[in-house]
């Protein structure tokens, strides 16, 4: 067993440059650039998130990540391709047969699949776990689904203890994501001593009062969440500048 690498910082919604800079200078390893998420507020057309994709690339510590509801494996390749994105967030309900075809057509990509977690630990996905890891998937996001249906960016936090039972059945790494704070750190320390943690999913967290991600804000959770010393087999790190 060998000492893991410092958990990674994932911010979601970034819609303009200053947005990027901020994320960047602040301590956050990933952006998440929203496409075909219907009624996103932060949804972007596919010309603006190549362009914040590439003023990541270019702060030489920012990886994009296409965060999207789509599910043809055309659509799919074909903005990832012209976007230059090499790492995609499936956060819908997409089925292993995605992630398969994603992997059949660009063997390269970083493929991320949410797992929608309600507030009675049950996890719509979990019969597909071994599904979506045979199909190729390289990370899952733990995420809050609520009682209404709605998915992503709900601020609705996971119970720790759902939270390791379903990321128990995983075999590769994942990211947790619901309503985080660096005041909820402590909450989750079993989650962070976890082998499979690789860090974090925000959005909320990391703005300030009027809705923009603040350099504070990002500062604090890239400290609070840190801190952990566990250790871990070596694992990949997902996607690359």
């Amino acid at each position: 067993m060998s000492a893991a690498p410092a958990p990674s910082l994932k911010v979601c919604g970034a819609t303009r440059g200053q947005d990027v800079d901020v994320l960047a200078r602040n301590g956050a390893d990933f952006v998440g650039l929203w496409h075909h998420v219907p009624h996103g507020p932060a949804d972007l057309p596919e010309h603006e998130a190549a362009a914040l994709a590439a003023a990541a690339r270019a702060t030489g510590r920012l990886t994009p990540v296409l965060v999207t509801f789509l599910d043809d494996p055309d659509a799919l390749c074909g903005v990832l391709r012209r976007t230059g994105i090499r790492t995609v967030q499936l956060h819908a309900y997409q089925p292993p047969a995605t992630v398969r075809a994603l992997r059949a057509r660009l063997p390269d990509a970083v493929v991320v699949k949410v797992l929608h977690v309600t507030a009675d630990g049950g996890c719509v996905e979990r019969p597909l776990i071994g599904a979506y890891e045979r199909a190729g998937t390289d990370l899952f996001l733990l995420d809050a689904a609520t009682d209404d249906g709605r998915i992503g960016s709900t601020g609705h936090r996971l119970d720790e203890a759902a939270a390791v039972r379903l990321a128990d059945r995983l075999t590769v790494p994942f990211w947790l994501a619901g309503g985080l704070t660096p005041a909820a750190r402590p909450a989750y320390d079993t989650v962070v001593r976890h082998p499979l943690f690789h860090g974090i999913d925000v959005d909320t967290a990391a703005r300030d009062a009027h809705g923009r991600f603040a350099d504070a804000a990002v500062a604090g959770l890239a400290r609070a969440w840190r801190t952990a010393q566990h250790t871990a087999a070596p694992r990949p790190s997902p996607g690359g500048p």
